[in-house]
């Protein structure tokens, strides 16, 4: 069953397949408003036609070109070409504003592909426990999880404790907007319908950081980057020696198994395991202040987790039947298409199945490996392209994604007012990622908060008395005086090298 599962994936057709599936998801990933959710949907049609394995090989080859491609744009432009990318922008940008660019893409695909592999073989070898353990989780265990993901606001606060948690009340504020859940109660809607199913991730995300990014670039006069500025990309091999993948091992392995871990957990997925990531790394390293100047660490970081997630989503998938996120909501989808139900069973009665998936993913890996190094001279000469140019390009394109995600103009609407807000924000020194870590996490917390108080008949004592639920609030509680420390620490230094004057930002 091994042999023939493997087999069914070694042959020129579905290795195309595979091929052609992940060059258009590192499309797809690159393109700010187009997702790896948004290619495996507009192919999933194109699997009717197929065999069920090739079908699968294409959708995988989708949605781990999807992933990785999202780097692109991140290092580049300082442009999450999606959700998973945004931690990517943090240090990625910098360097190749640097004149590494060479460098940051070389690190940041070698290690999307390394986080992929070790989801891989989590997914392959310890997949049935892990899921099963996951499945256990109680909605007092998700909320706990979820406040202890939150306290991460401080953490990305950068330097300004205060402007870090107004930012995550806003996201958290935006999040609030909508039918409430469990009962469908509409608050903050005004009367208007259009509001009733609240904002989308999509236009907020790329509102704030592709809109916004495109009129504080228009500020700049001028300016395509010229050919000195982007000389430093012809490199050797990835751009990095082998001293410095050795001393990236830790944090490699780390980020991998929280990208994995994150991955399992339903609904919560690659956009935020890449900062829940980048944080950790920040957290653990001995010079954190050099994080957001241009570090590997925090590439490494950010592309591990995110590329790790993959491998994390599908565990429960294939074992239970339970989507980790909305790519494998659409894998979910296209196996069943094709009469293939998963689950505990599926590895009993179509155990061949199982096997492609996992070698399909392999292949698909590898694929993106290839593609993105023989491509990385390719995407950096796309910084050559003067900006006004480019940003024209990459608008229309904002503005069909937001279009094409729901097919409604009013999430245009919403990328241009949260393009707007964004802009304010960068000018007023707020940060953007609480903003969207408050987003994505309020509605989860709020769902799992309601729900317990449900199963408790109103009583908070389970939130305290459920030992997974103690644990990650106990976590949380002594991550938020650690950042909260830090914070302090920082602004302190920061106040004895400006003569005083640091204390002004707080």
């Amino acid at each position: 069953m091994l042999l023939t599962g493997i087999l069914a994936v070694l042959n020129i057709k579905t290795l195309l397949l595979i091929f052609i599936g992940v060059s258009i998801g590192i499309i797809f990933g690159a393109i700010p408003g187009m997702t790896a959710t948004m290619a495996v949907a507009l192919c999933l049609p194109i699997t009717f036609g197929l065999q069920p394995i090739n079908g699968i090989s294409l959708l995988l080859g989708l949605y781990i070109g999807g992933i990785s491609g999202g780097l692109i744009t991140a290092i580049l432009l300082k442009i999450p070409g999606t959700p998973a990318s945004i931690a990517t922008t943090f240090d990625g940008h910098p360097m190749a504003a640097k004149g590494e660019a060479g460098k940051a893409l070389g690190i940041g695909i070698v290690y999307s592909f390394l986080g992929g592999l070790i989801s891989i073989l989590i997914l392959i070898f310890v997949s049935p426990p892990l899921a099963r353990i996951a499945l256990k989780f109680s909605s007092y265990d998700y909320f706990s999880i979820t406040v202890f993901a939150l306290t991460m606001i401080a953490s990305l606060s950068q330097g300004s404790l205060v402007k870090g948690l107004i930012a995550g009340g806003i996201g958290v504020g935006f999040s609030l907007v909508g039918v409430a859940p469990l009962d469908g109660y509409p608050r903050f809607t005004f009367g208007v319908h259009v509001l009733d199913g609240g904002f989308g991730l999509l236009p907020l995300l790329i509102g704030l950081y592709a809109v916004g990014e495109i009129l504080k670039n228009s500020e700049r006069k001028g300016k395509a980057i010229t050919k000195d500025e982007i000389a430093d990309y012809r490199i050797r091999g990835f751009g990095f020696s082998p001293k410095e993948f050795a001393q990236q091992t830790i944090n490699w392995i780390r980020s991998s198994l929280i990208g994995t871990g994150i991955g399992i957990l339903p609904g919560i997925g690659g956009s935020t395991s890449n900062i829940v990531a980048y944080i950790t790394a920040k957290n653990q390293s001995r010079h954190p202040e050099k994080f957001g100047t241009g570090i590997m660490d925090g590439i490494v970081a950010s592309e591990s987790a995110n590329n790790a997630s993959v491998g994390g989503a599908l565990v429960p998938l294939l074992t239970l039947g339970i989507p980790g996120d909305t790519v494998t909501a659409m894998l979910l989808g296209g196996l069943m298409i094709h009469g293939i139900r998963p689950g505990p069973l599926l590895f009993t009665t179509n155990g061949y199945i199982v096997y492609s998936i996992f070698a399909a993913l392999i292949v698909a890996n590898v694929a993106m490996l290839i593609l993105e190094f023989f491509g990385m001279r390719g995407f950096v000469r796309l910084l050559a392209i003067p900006r006004h140019i480019l940003f024209s390009i990459i608008m229309m394109l904002c503005v069909v994604g937001a279009y094409a995600a729901n097919n409604r103009m009013f999430d245009v609407i919403c990328l241009l007012v949260f393009g707007l807000a964004g802009y304010l924000l960068m000018k007023l020194k707020f940060p953007l990622p609480p903003v969207v870590l408050g987003f994505i996490l309020g509605p989860i917390a709020e769902l799992n908060l309601r729900r317990g108080l449900q199963l408790s008949d109103g009583s908070y004592l389970p939130f305290i008395q459920k030992p997974i639920s103690i644990i990650f609030l106990s976590v949380a509680l002594v991550s938020l005086i650690v950042s909260i420390r830090n914070n302090f620490k920082e602004t302190k230094m920061l106040s004895e090298q400006n003569g005083g004057e640091g204390s002004v930002t707080n």
